[in-house]
């Protein structure tokens, strides 16, 4: 792969990457709003299940029938994803969106740090943990988050590890299917957990555009983004990349749910655009005697 070509394929998995997290976010804050209808559950369910209706109709996945991929790794994809969402809107519940994806964040962070081999990512990395540290409210305000909530953020960071590390060898094997078969799956495990909470509120005409609007911005276009980004970039960037998350989440939140953030934890989203900034460009490639595709290296890079 000559450098232009190098060069264009990262810029390709930067700005896809910036787009999911801006339409993830907004997707999540319009979600919010369907909480008193359908609770976090069935939200979920219509996040989910739409967007795999979505993914079906648009990809028909069934036409390939000659893949050969683990089974194994898709379903683990499928299922780490439709786990992540559905306990990150319980997180959702009860604190607010920029504090629950900055303790989502977690999950990535920890990857990223396990991953990491150059002095120069652990300074971002730092400078990362220190913008968390500014972001959360653990400056005599502990008792105002909600334990419950806080326990959900931390599963759903975990989710988010498995989602990366899966997400990565899945997309190796499936290509541009990897999201549909995966959502396909999660949808498979929210979908009753929406049924069981919301029933029959789930089939309200009411609430069908703002099902619509959470589907396609918080599933259907970013996972098709991120899978786009993931299979060009290796995974411990990828993953420090994604630092930009919470403070993506923290802007929404103060945009469109009217959620207030302090002097420091400005300081804070500040930090970690410094410390995705210096990754995306401190991004190197590993060099090797014949050229892999990009879905060979990052899978490389993950095994």
């Amino acid at each position: 792969m000559s450098p232009r070509s190098n060069a264009g394929q990262i810029a390709l998995a930067l700005g896809a990457l910036l787009i999911a997290m801006v339409s993830y976010q907004c997707g999540a804050s319009l979600a919010k709003h369907l909480f008193p209808q359908v609770g976090a559950q069935g939200a979920t369910a219509y996040r989910l299940g739409l967007s795999a209706l979505f993914l079906l109709l648009w990809r028909r996945p069934w036409r390939r029938t000659d893949r050969r991929g683990d089974w194994r790794v898709l379903w683990g994809y499928g299922l780490s994803m439709g786990a992540m969402n559905l306990v990150f809107y319980m997180a959702l519940r009860t604190i607010p969106l920029g504090i629950a994806v900055a303790l989502e964040f977690v999950g990535p962070l920890a990857l990223a740090m396990f991953s990491s081999r150059r002095w120069i990512d652990f300074v971002w990395i730092a400078l990362v943990i220190a913008g968390l540290a500014l972001l959360l409210p653990l400056r005599g305000h502990v008792q105002t988050l909600d334990p419950t909530g806080v326990a959900y953020a931390l599963a759903a960071g975990v989710g988010w590890a498995l989602y990366i590390v899966l997400g990565t060898r899945t997309g190796a094997a499936y290509g541009a299917d990897a999201v549909t078969l995966g959502t396909s799956i999660g949808a498979l495990l929210a979908i009753p957990f929406g049924i069981a909470h919301a029933g029959s509120a789930l089939l309200s005409p009411a609430l069908l555009p703002y099902a619509l609007g959470v589907a396609l911005l918080s599933s259907a276009l970013p996972y098709s983004l991120e899978m786009v980004s993931m299979t060009r970039l290796p995974a411990r960037t990828f993953s420090t990349l994604l630092s930009l998350e919470p403070a993506v989440a923290a802007l929404a939140g103060v945009t469109l749910l009217g959620e207030r953030l302090s002097a420091l934890q400005w300081l804070a989203i500040a930090a970690i655009i410094v410390a995705s900034t210096g990754t995306a460009l401190s991004v190197r490639r590993p060099v090797s005697a014949e050229p892999l595709s990009p879905s060979a290296e990052l899978a490389r890079e993950v095994r």
